[in-house]
């Protein structure tokens, strides 16, 4: 039998706690298909992983968002796929590894134009701004929406999205910088949040708001919104946070919660195909990639974990 080189954890702690292992190549049953891995991205999710922030049985290999080519399984051969998958990393071994084995449900076609890499890194951010956006937010076109954390991975992709759902991004972010593309950008170091939506808004707020960041600023995208204006929250740093009750009550707003981690195969791979539209369309575009050789992971976890650079960190295998 072959074998194969993982990453993986066995206790708990920083990127030093992952080790390279060897394992035998696992082999397809009926309705399942073998992916030999190209490219697999690294989330600040996973760094978090490893710590033991979603307390994962060990032990583990991490890993949520891959590319590849379907080598076995299920009539599919030589399919290049992309995707994430559901508690990968957690409850199952994830991706961080030259072959993963997963039912066929679960596996989207990558688009033709897109390279390993590519789309190796659209996973996680684009599948959460995706189902906060539209299928939590019910975006509409001309509508105006509030991305908080606008400058890091999911507020770049949220903005995309938005914008081809033809839909107004107001960003706010920690500087007055755009990596975004956002067609409004708040300071929120300098710049009170709520009053400066209204002044962009004619007064009226936002439609919509993604907190991306939470904690201080959610109640401030509360007050951000129009009257009936919905938030999604996504963040829980920390986990506890307070509101004016009457307020959001007068205000006819709503609060809708969205865990991507809770996202099932199938409708991941739905999903995904949706967002393969977006990419053949050109609507949607690919965030920049450092690429690592994958026996550098640890470095780059480590890179992640600093956080910072606008670039998704991808390990070649």
């Amino acid at each position: 039998m072959s074998t194969m080189k993982v990453w993986s954890f066995d206790r708990y702690g920083p990127p030093s706690a992952l080790q390279l292992r060897e394992r035998d190549v696992p082999q397809p049953r009926p309705g399942e298909v073998l992916v030999k891995v190209a490219a697999t991205a690294i989330n600040p999710s996973d760094v978090k992983n490893v710590s033991g922030h979603f307390k994962a049985s060990t032990p583990r290999v991490p890993g949520r968002d891959y590319a590849g080519t379907i080598v076995a399984g299920d009539g599919r051969q030589g399919e290049e796929v992309w995707g994430s998958g559901p508690g990968f990393g957690v409850a199952r071994d994830g991706a961080h590894a030259e072959y993963l084995l997963m039912p066929s449900a679960w596996v989207s076609r990558k688009p033709a134009q897109l390279s390993m890499q590519q789309a190796a890194a659209i996973g996680v951010p684009y599948l959460t701004a995706w189902s906060a956006l539209v299928t939590a937010g019910d975006i509409q076109p001309e509508e105006t929406v509030l991305v908080t954390g606008v400058s890091g991975a999911v507020g770049r992709a949220a903005t995309q999205i938005a914008h081809w759902k033809q839909a107004r991004v107001i960003g706010a972010s920690r500087s007055m910088d755009n990596p975004s593309g956002a067609d409004a950008i708040i300071d929120t170091t300098r710049q009170d949040l709520a009053a400066e939506v209204k002044a962009l808004t004619d007064g009226k707020g936002a439609d919509l708001a993604l907190d991306a960041v939470g904690g201080e600023l959610f109640e401030h995208c509360l007050h951000a919104l129009r009257r009936g204006g919905r938030q999604i929250a996504i963040s829980s740093n920390p986990q506890v946070v307070s509101f004016n009750l009457v307020d959001f009550y007068h205000g006819v707003k709503r609060l809708i919660g969205v865990d991507s981690m809770g996202l099932s195969g199938p409708d991941i791979a739905a999903l995904m195909d949706l967002l393969r539209a977006g990419f053949e369309e050109g609507a949607l575009q690919p965030p920049a990639v450092q690429t690592w050789a994958f026996e550098q992971a640890v470095d780059a976890y480590e890179a992640v974990a600093v956080g910072g650079a606008p670039v998704k960190h991808v390990l070649l295998t």
